[in-house]
């Protein structure tokens, strides 16, 4: 006798019922602002999602607008910061400040990645941790938010959220990250992508953190700060330096 199949439930109710599933008020806390469900749900829902649940809508016309709504915010900011710096300077800081890397940790800072509609197998994989789903979904925030409330709330948001990254872009003159040039640098190499590791000890409100960096099965550095993301980027530090002097030491994707 030939086994019933299960009833699957429709693609656009298996996507209501999960984004259902999530308290979504602590990231709009974050935030700052209001976002209609539906915009929202839309803004976080990935292609792998989407795609498993018969094609559904995805986050990627979002993610395009709010590119250009990020980028906007962050140039008009850096050009009343900077009146005196030339195009050169303050187009390095917003490349560096707007990159993947770093709308990965305005999303790390957020918890984005527990918000994301993944579909199984970029869940298995670790997808809610990866900076390119991170960032992409981030700007897809900033498009939904610009598309319910227009240019200058998103603004707003994403000045608050980038506030400290443009601020040491501005205190140094041109903002340094470790983690970007390492990044890049691995690119060139051909690498595996940087992938970090963190542990820390002490109470909550005097912690140590030592973090790890790796290249595939190679370790290149390690860091020590008071938070996370300085720990990170002085991995990173380390790491340049540990690849200037071993430039052969990564293993090189086929």
């Amino acid at each position: 006798m030939p086994r019933a199949k299960k009833n699957k439930i429709p693609g656009d109710q298996a996507w209501a019922q999960a984004f259902a599933a999530v308290d979504h008020a602590p990231l709009l806390t974050k935030l700052g602002v209001d976002i209609e469900p539906d915009v929202l749900k839309l803004a976080l829902t990935h292609r792998s999602f989407a795609n498993e649940h018969g094609f559904l809508p995805n986050n990627e016309r979002l993610e395009f607008l709010g590119d250009a709504v990020l980028g906007l915010s962050v140039a008009t900011k850096l050009f009343e910061l900077h009146p005196s710096r030339p195009e050169s300077d303050i187009s390095k800081m917003r490349s560096s400040i707007v990159s993947r890397y770093g709308l990965a940790d305005v999303a790390h800072d957020i918890d984005l990645g527990a918000y994301i509609l993944l579909g199984k197998g970029e869940e298995t994989t670790g997808g809610r941790e990866k900076d390119s789903i991170l960032a992409d979904t981030m700007e897809a925030v900033f498009g939904a938010i610009y598309r319910q409330h227009g240019f200058e709330p998103a603004r707003d948001v994403i000045l608050k959220l980038f506030e400290h990254k443009i601020n040491t872009a501005s205190a140094t003159g041109r903002h340094h990250d470790w983690k970007t040039t390492l990044q890049e640098r691995l690119a060139e190499l051909k690498a595996h992508t940087a992938a970090y590791t963190a542990t820390s000890v002490g109470p909550e409100h005097d912690q140590t953190f030592t973090v790890h960096v790796f290249s595939g099965d190679t370790e290149l550095g390690m860091g020590t700060g008071p938070n996370k993301k300085l720990a990170e980027q002085q991995a990173a530090r380390q790491a340049m330096i540990f690849l200037h002097d071993h430039p052969g030491a990564v293993a090189v994707i086929d």
